[in-house]
């Protein structure tokens, strides 16, 4: 079951979890790079968590030398 998506005529989004509403195919509300079905989603995190891989485990020197310029 994905979360999908009409505009209205005034351009504001409908959900639904139905594929055709009213006659209208729907798009699908979920960014590109997420699925709502994925699998693994779990064992990436563990593994992120084990090797301190997680945004929230880094300092800010840590970031910045990750991330040049963007800070």
């Amino acid at each position: 079951m994905h979360l999908m998506y009409i505009e209205d005529p005034s351009g504001k989004r409908v959900y639904t979890l139905k594929k055709v509403l009213d006659g209208e195919v729907t798009k699908s509300a979920h960014p590109a790079r997420f699925s709502p079905d994925d699998k693994y989603s779990r064992h990436r995190v563990t593994l992120k968590k084990r090797y301190g891989l997680l945004l929230t485990q880094q300092s800010m020197c840590d970031h910045i030398q990750l991330y040049p310029g963007k800070h």
